[in-house]
């Protein structure tokens, strides 16, 4: 009510409405900020679950493909000239696969055994396993589509003299390597991934 002491009304001075908005009062927040939060940490634990998931999986295929490579080209040996060992470029091959496979049964291994237990293997030294990770799934891509390029056009020169069971089984083994080599590749991007997001706390 306007105040008429002097015969003159006086304005009056609205009060400032109290601001409820869950944003400012930090130490009581809203309900409606507490379930987002909630739900973003919960988005981010099916992420990276789906994420751990899908490398185990890339990695199994790639330890399939390279075991694979690796059993074809030593039972390669056929006698008169149709044996792996007396190819550089098959002996390569060979060496790659059994590499490849040596590094991807670990890591199966590793990924299997943190999935089944719920902990991580190397928790305390969490950074340095995505760095291992991430270098280790680059270096034995790149050493598997080394292996399998160069044994192509060797495979490529024997099948214009004669098409046969040694050459049609080193076509599968370089096959299994470049299908290693592409699981093992996306493994790398994840683990680049994971690397990029690390937390340091």
């Amino acid at each position: 009510m306007p105040d008429t002491t002097d015969g003159q009304e006086k304005p009056t001075i609205p009060t400032p409405a109290i601001e409820t908005s869950g944003t400012g009062d930090v130490e009581n927040p809203a309900p409606a900020a507490v379930g987002a939060g909630v739900s973003n940490i919960i988005g981010r634990w099916r992420r990276e679950d789906l994420r751990r998931k899908l490398s185990l999986g890339l990695r199994g295929v790639g330890l399939v493909c390279s075991l694979l490579s690796f059993i074809i080209m030593a039972s390669n040996q056929h006698g008169d000239g149709k044996s792996f060992d007396e190819y550089e470029e098959y002996r390569y091959v060979l060496a790659i696969a059994i590499l490849s496979s040596l590094y991807t049964g670990l890591q199966v291994f590793r990924q299997v055994h943190e999935l089944s237990t719920g902990r991580e293997a190397f928790s305390s030294r969490r950074q340095n396993v995505a760095i291992y990770d991430f270098f280790g799934d680059q270096v034995v891509a790149y050493l598997l589509i080394s292996a399998a390029s160069s044994a192509v056009p060797l495979t490529d020169r024997l099948r214009e003299s004669a098409d046969n069971i040694f050459t049609d089984s080193s076509a599968s083994a370089i096959s299994m390597e470049f299908l290693a080599f592409f699981a093992l590749a996306l493994s790398a991007l994840i683990s680049g991934y994971k690397l990029a997001n690390q937390t340091y706390i």
